[in-house]
């Protein structure tokens, strides 16, 4: 099993970079015709879900390439944030990468509309959806970004978190400024539902909540869980507001050169990876929310008609953009 890169100074990732892009012995293409090194990038830590199902696609597919094919997982940020993995495995520093949906959506367009907010009649709903054409062609999007989408991961429902009050409607909202992710898509419903959007990186979302640079974010149980940001906000609203799954993808060109039984071994290899990758999240899921039932102040929201009424400028704001995928989703749940 490929074993990941557990530490990495900022120096040793410039140098990293800097060797993967003068094409050293480190890098992407093969060394010789059918055997690859390949690095992902990965902003989680090594015990987030994610990174079991990247362990898991690193370990399957050295086994039945017999070792010809070779993962190095770069884990916890080393690369960057996901943004910038992404960017590194588009000009080639990086042969793979895992990124959220919502941040991808930057770079390929279509694939944002799995951020439109309530999409999606339930976690079921959409995995069925996923799993079925409208995933692959989803995936296939991707290349007009420069990547080949290899499999959807877990990331569960998202939901607001505050410091200020508990947020039963979206009227309590207003005037609360709220940490979203690098989306267009995110920006507008957070808007839309009356707070104004802030996009930071990840990593300072903590120290902005605990300063008051921002006064929520909105994100999923586990993620609210493993930052510890339950510490400073202490009011979790269940609104359900979106679920945006998380994609593992390769450089089209790597993924292009190979062979036509090394992609399938990959794609496969991918798909099992996702079921470990879901698994593992459920766990945590659990772990999460008995963790913090007792230590913040959850809103149930039994009712969504209201949150999803107030989010109606979304779909306004881009139906023309995403409405033939919006149609093909919706009849997939009738």
């Amino acid at each position: 099993m490929r074993k990941t890169v557990a530490t990495v100074s900022i120096i040793s990732v410039a140098l990293l970079v800097t060797a993967c892009e003068q094409a050293s012995v480190l890098s992407n293409q093969s060394t010789d015709e059918d055997t690859y090194l390949i690095r992902l990038g990965e902003n989680q830590p090594e015990d987030y879900p994610t990174m079991a199902g990247n362990l898991a696609f690193a370990e399957i597919v050295e086994e039945r390439t017999n070792g010809r094919i070779t993962i190095d997982i770069y884990s916890g940020g080393q690369i960057g944030d996901e943004r910038s993995s992404l960017e590194h495995v588009q000009i080639g520093s990086i042969g793979m990468a895992r990124s959220n949906a919502s941040t991808l959506s930057e770079f390929a367009t279509t694939i944002g509309v799995l951020s439109m907010p309530y999409l999606f009649e339930s976690e079921e709903a959409m995995w069925n959806v996923l799993k079925s054409d409208i995933g692959d062609d989803l995936l296939d999007s991707l290349h007009e970004a420069g990547y080949q989408g290899l499999t959807f991961y877990d990331s569960g429902s998202r939901h607001i978190y505050n410091t200020k009050k508990p947020i039963e409607s979206p009227e309590d909202l207003q005037g609360l400024q709220i940490r979203v992710q690098e989306s267009q898509v995110m920006i507008s419903m957070v808007e839309a539902l009356g707070a104004t959007a802030s996009t930071m990186s990840f990593s300072e979302v903590y120290s902005a909540l605990q300063t008051g640079v921002v006064d929520g974010a909105e994100n999923n149980f586990p993620s609210f869980y493993t930052t510890n940001h339950f510490e400073v906000a202490n009011h979790l609203s269940l609104n359900a507001h979106g679920l945006t799954p998380e994609v593992l993808l390769i450089s089209k060109e790597l993924f292009d050169g190979m062979s036509e039984e090394d992609q399938n071994i990959l794609v496969e290899a991918a798909e099992e990876a996702s079921d470990v990758q879901r698994e593992a999240w459920d766990e945590l899921e659990q772990e999460a929310l008995e963790h913090i039932e007792d230590r913040v102040n959850i809103v149930e929201i039994d009712d969504f008609s209201e949150w999803r009424e107030t989010v109606q400028p979304v779909y306004d704001q881009y139906g023309g953009q995403f409405q033939e995928w919006i149609d093909r989703i919706e009849a997939a749940q009738s």
